[in-house]
């Protein structure tokens, strides 16, 4: 497929729902919920700390399809971690709202998981206690929350480690915890902010594979930082380019490779190469414009 068939478009255009994989399962019919489970829009953004004049985020406007992938990549500074701590209600927007299956959604929501970068695991609690910490809050019964956190442990390779304690496992297993957490809470919307930037090359690779597997087997809709344009077009559906001072969207890329994904499948098509140039070249233009401009008070990641 060339990457002509990889279409920028703008930011509210609409997505479609990525079709079943052999082997996936329709989560929507599983849980009798709404074809729609997990439609997020992203309505007119924006965002001003203190008494600067210029905005973190300006106009942010972004529709992601039920169980769709999408990633944001951009310069440092454009905005990328305030716009997700926005959506998962960590932080209130100075302007625009943010709606979950046509819902405003401003506030921290069980229907909205979040990963960081850091682990964030607490380190007196064990595997199976950590990864069980959403149900226990939510007044979810022992053996309850117990069995569901034993399923996600299991779904991101970590049967067997219910009993270790953090300071046990290497930095790789505990963002797997940290993951199979998320998910315990059983979210309509995943929410990651470079997940996998901490660690090394080999065990991120791994982990991206494993995500790519689970967002499409259990059809989450996913929100995804990353300064990677590999892991980007690895994992995404769409990608969003975005600018900074002030934090906008420039473009959005459709990723044209099917599921499920192999990372030496999609690098050897050509159009890998083709859309990956298309997007450095996007990205290189405004880091050299970011260089040139004197700073501002702003901050955002």
């Amino acid at each position: 497929m060339s990457s002509r068939d990889a279409t920028v478009r703008g930011a509210t255009g609409a997505s479609t729902r990525p079709p079943l994989a052999p082997g996936d399962r329709d989560v929507d019919a599983s849980r009798g919920r709404d074809s729609e489970r997990g439609a997020l829009s992203i309505v007119n953004i924006a965002k001003t700390y203190g008494g600067s004049a210029r905005p973190v985020l300006d106009g942010i406007r972004l529709d992601i399809g039920a169980g769709e992938f999408v990633s944001l990549i951009g310069p440092s500074g454009c905005g990328k971690t305030t716009l997700l701590r926005i959506v998962a209600g960590l932080l209130r927007p100075s302007e625009g709202t943010v709606e979950l299956d046509g819902r405003p959604s401003l506030e921290p929501s069980r229907e909205k998981g979040v990963v960081f970068q850091h682990f964030n695991l607490f380190p007196w609690r064990k595997t199976i206690a950590n990864t069980a910490y959403g149900p226990e809050l939510q007044g979810v019964s022992r053996p309850e929350r117990e069995e569901t956190a034993r399923r996600f442990l299991a779904m991101v390779g970590l049967s067997g480690y219910e009993e270790h304690y953090p300071a046990q496992i290497s930095g790789g297993m505990k963002q797997r915890v940290g993951i199979a957490r998320a998910l315990a809470i059983e979210p309509k919307v995943l929410l990651m902010d470079e997940p996998f930037g901490a660690l090394d090359a080999l065990t991120r690779e791994y982990l991206q594979r494993e995500l790519e597997r689970i967002t499409r087997s259990e059809r989450l809709t996913t929100l995804f930082v990353t300064h990677s344009l590999d892991e980007a077009l690895f994992l995404s559906d769409r990608i969003v380019v975005m600018g900074a001072r002030p934090g906008r969207v420039l473009a959005v890329f459709d990723v044209p490779f099917g599921r499920p994904r192999a990372q030496n499948d999609i690098r050897s098509d050509p159009s890998y190469a083709e859309l990956r140039k298309r997007l450095w070249d996007l990205l290189e233009g405004e880091l050299a414009r970011a260089a040139t401009e004197a700073p501002g008070q702003e901050t955002g990641a």
